[in-house]
């Protein structure tokens, strides 16, 4: 049996190297909100494999950690279980988009397969949570998914909002406010200098109103550029 607190790190693990590749003790930390000391023992005991079960990390002091193929095959079923439950809520319970993300950390770990299969089943195994997040096949696959963050789309430029960062609420409830969403088109139409604001403007026309967005923001949104 694999407690929760060690699918939660492989889940972390998972998650942090898409961007960065091998992730550091330190990012896990912040991640998982932990003491760092606590993740490196927690690496330790996962890097020698427990009760007869394989290692589940590659992990060196100081080199950071990633995940060997059977802790990458935890990973992925925590995190099919967690973006379909997000999507069922959505869809079949009504949630905000901003709501889902808390309620599915509760129920990731403790659904069984059977009910897995019966919420794919009912929702038309679908391939994206609300968020815009592929959701990973029963074989362990996963659909290739954007990782240009908007802050990166040139002045000019139009692209297409893919996903967006899950894990902060009020982020979350603000993009919707702006019709920053999944699907949605936008333009770039200014960029200040210095690491200034970026100025974006949601598909609606020359008359929809250009908002000023931070870094803070337009790290968390993922794009597929289109073009001018």
């Amino acid at each position: 049996m694999i407690s929760h607190a060690v699918e939660d790190y492989l889940k972390a693990i998972y998650e942090l190297a898409e961007t960065t590749g091998k992730v550091s003790t330190s990012a896990l930390a912040e991640r998982l909100r932990v003491q760092p000391g606590s993740v490196t023992g927690m690496l330790q005991k996962l890097a020698e494999g427990q009760e007869g079960q394989p290692p589940l990390v590659n992990y060196e002091r100081h080199k950071g950690v990633t995940l060997t193929r059977a802790g990458r095959k935890i990973a992925l079923e925590v995190i099919r279980h967690h973006r379909l439950i997000e999507l069922y809520l959505s869809t079949a319970l009504g949630y905000d988009w901003d709501q889902v993300d808390a309620e599915a950390e509760k129920l990731e770990h403790v659904i069984s397969e059977e009910f897995e299969d019966r919420i794919s089943a009912m929702l038309g195994h679908p391939t994206h949570d609300p968020h815009g997040d592929p959701i990973p096949a029963k074989d362990g696959s996963v659909s290739p998914h954007s990782q240009v963050p908007l802050s990166d789309v040139d002045a000019g430029q139009s692209a297409r909002v893919a996903r967006v960062r899950d894990d902060d609420p009020a982020l979350l409830r603000y993009l919707g406010e702006l019709g920053l969403v999944p699907g949605a088109l936008l333009t770039v139409t200014d960029r200040a200098p210095f690491n200034g604001p970026i100025h974006v403007r949601v598909s609606g026309g020359d008359d929809a109103p250009s908002h000023a967005l931070g870094r803070e923001v337009t790290d968390k949104v993922f794009v597929d550029e289109t073009g001018s």
